[in-house]
């Protein structure tokens, strides 16, 4: 009961004490004024002790909250909105849902149902020359990404562990009944300390020049794009790396394919960012030992590659995302292996290296809140050796594609998408192919 209601009842009571009330004699009314004047400067009292308290609660509540230890005070704030912690570690769970649906047009034969060339652009996989244009129409959630990650310690001594999977290019699925498809992995790797140390992104690419779209992949013609296994040091803007030294090598009769992997010194990688208000450009460079190995024969000669990409700000949002690279034996660095790293001369049994030069550049524009308008162009050319060409005139000599792409965020973390690619493979004998997609994408990310 607070203070003032106790008033009233006291005032209550004494007035209705008296059935003569009214018509007491001044003494007693005396008496009763003073036993309220005394009630009254109880409550006062009481009041004012409310008050003290009152001022006093901030300091409390602040002394409480130091006197928390440090390991505690998170669990009176807000949780994270990102993963879980158990222990001392927090674990991150990401990825995305997608469904890709192709309309694809080959004007110069065929691509299987099983070729990881239905699912995404692949441009040494364009037929040239072998028969009849077909029209497929292809339906796949084989995009579908998972990821996890592991973290735990402070900026000076953290560790993280990451890894990445989805379903692209799985062998063990098939179109009959279940479509089940089996993860592949795409990224595996420890960070600590600056090192990085697993399966990544190849240092010679920057990311962020990937262009925007509806599919899995476009523009990869002279685009830097490749995953393997690395040991890379990053100190500011500055990173060393050493990676996977496999080699892709046409044979001695000029066709067909050997990978070798006989090589005794990896891939060596170094790569400076910058980064701004601007956006970031990278320049990279890349030397390599590229070895054969078989039988009696051993051979090896030097590859050697420089990159410059990245993402440019132009105006309040609009960005243009670039690749520029020339080299010589750059080989599976580029166009996603279209062209291979060295060629073997059957005259003089030496390995010599296969020059080429190439690039993308590609145009972000966003139009309102949720919808972006994407377009672009890439290209990769060879200068291929010769006795290549004369052995085999099949031999690819160029790729380009251009694509154009728009995207609509339908709700958050919901993307649409439509897009049209146009693909060409040019052969040393001067024949070409094209391919046709028309792609319809959706795409849910947590």
């Amino acid at each position: 009961m607070t203070a003032l209601r106790r008033t009233g009842c006291a005032l209550f009571v004494l007035m209705v004490a008296s059935p003569a009330f009214g018509q007491s004699p001044t003494a007693d009314l005396e008496a009763r004024i003073a036993q309220l004047e005394l009630r009254l400067a109880e409550v006062r009292t009481e009041l004012q002790e409310v008050r003290d308290i009152a001022d006093e609660m901030p300091v409390l509540l602040q002394s409480r909250i130091a006197a928390i230890p440090p390991e505690d005070k998170g669990s009176q704030t807000t949780p994270k909105s990102e993963g879980f912690t158990l222990g001392e570690t927090t674990f991150k769970i990401g990825g995305f849902v997608d469904l890709d649906a192709h309309v694809t047009r080959f004007t110069d034969g065929s691509v299987g149902s099983g070729s990881i060339a239905r699912d995404f652009y692949i441009p040494s996989v364009t037929p040239v020359g072998a028969g009849d244009g077909t029209t497929v129409t292809d339906l796949t959630a084989q995009a579908s990404r998972l990821s996890f990650s592991a973290e735990r310690g402070t900026d000076e001594d953290r560790a993280l562990g990451f890894i990445e999977m989805d379903f692209l290019g799985s062998l063990q699925g098939n179109e009959r009944v279940s479509n089940s498809y089996a993860l592949r992995l795409r990224r595996a790797f420890l960070d600590y300390k600056g090192l990085r140390v697993g399966q990544d992104w190849t240092t010679f690419q920057n990311t962020s020049a990937i262009p925007e779209s509806a599919s899995f992949l476009v523009l990869s013609d002279g685009m830097s794009f490749i995953r393997q296994p690395m040991i890379r040091y990053t100190t500011g803007n500055f990173q060393l790396a050493l990676e996977s030294g496999n080699a892709t090598l046409t044979p001695a009769m000029g066709l067909g394919r050997i990978e070798a992997d006989g090589n005794l010194i990896p891939d060596v990688i170094a790569r400076y960012d910058w980064a701004g208000d601007f956006g970031n450009i990278s320049l990279s460079g890349i030397g390599r030992q590229l070895r054969l190995e078989t039988g009696a024969l051993d051979e090896s000669t030097f590859g050697f590659g420089l990159s410059a990409s990245g993402r440019i700000k132009i105006g309040a949002r609009d960005d243009i995302r670039f690749n520029a690279v020339a080299g010589e034996g750059m080989g599976r660095y580029v166009g996603l292996n279209a062209i291979n790293s060295a060629a073997l001369d059957p005259a003089t049994g030496e390995l010599e290296a296969i020059p080429s030069y190439g690039g993308l550049v590609a145009w972000r524009h966003p139009m309102g809140e949720t919808t972006r308008f994407n377009l672009g162009y890439s290209a990769l050319f060879a200068d291929n050796p010769d006795f290549l060409t004369t052995l085999n005139p099949a031999t690819t000599q160029s790729v380009q594609s251009a694509y154009a792409a728009l995207l609509w965020d339908i709700a958050p973390k919901v993307t649409v998408g439509v897009e049209g690619l146009w693909g060409i493979r040019t052969l040393e004998n001067e024949t070409s192919g094209a391919v046709r997609r028309f792609t319809f994408s959706t795409k849910y990310g947590f």
